[in-house]
C-alpha cells in the first residue's frame, strides 16, 4: 500500500512536472487555452488538436494541397530553383500529412510542370532514361546542367 502511494506520488510529480514544461513552452496566445489543464495528456491533446486539427480539418487540407500540388506549374517568370524549391515544400506539407508521393509521379510532374523552354530537355531526359526507375535528383541535375 505504502509502494503504491510513493509510486502514485512519483508519477502525478512528474506529471506535474511536463505539464508545467508544456506551459512554459507555448507562446503567450496559446497559454489561455491549456492554463486550466491539471495533466500533461490534456494539455497535449489540446495542442495536437490546434496544430494538426480533427481527421475532417486535416482531410480538407490534405485535398488542398493535392489540388495545388495537380495544377502546380513552373511560371514563365521564375526560376528553376524558385519552383523546385516550391514544389518540394508542398510535397513536404503533403508529407505531413502522412501522404507520401510515389517517386514516379514527381518525376512526371517535374517533367510536365515546366514551360515551354525546357521541352527539349525534357524531351531528352524521357526519351534517354527509364522514367520507371529515374530519381527525382537525377531530372532535377539534368534539369539544373
Amino acid at each position: 500500500m505504502v509502494t503504491e502511494k510513493s509510486t502514485m506520488a512519483h508519477i502525478l510529480m512528474k506529471d506535474a512536472r511536463a505539464l508545467g514544461l508544456i506551459q512554459s513552452a507555448v507562446s503567450d496566445h496559446l497559454f489561455p487555452r491549456i492554463v486550466n489543464e491539471e495533466t500533461s495528456k490534456g494539455a497535449w491533446d489540446i495542442l495536437k488538436l490546434e496544430f494538426r486539427g480533427d481527421k475532417q480539418v486535416r482531410n480538407v487540407n490534405l485535398q488542398g494541397l493535392r489540388r495545388e500540388f495537380e495544377y502546380t506549374r513552373m511560371k514563365d517568370s521564375e526560376s528553376l530553383s524558385v519552383y523546385l524549391v516550391r514544389l518540394f515544400d508542398m510535397m513536404n506539407q503533403m508529407k505531413s500529412y502522412v501522404e507520401e508521393l510515389p517517386r514516379e509521379r514527381v518525376v512526371q510532374k517535374l517533367l510536365f510542370s515546366l514551360p515551354k523552354s525546357y521541352d527539349s530537355i525534357c524531351s531528352v531526359i524521357e526519351h534517354s532514361k527509364d522514367l520507371e526507375t529515374l530519381e527525382v535528383q537525377e531530372v532535377v541535375a539534368s534539369l539544373k546542367s
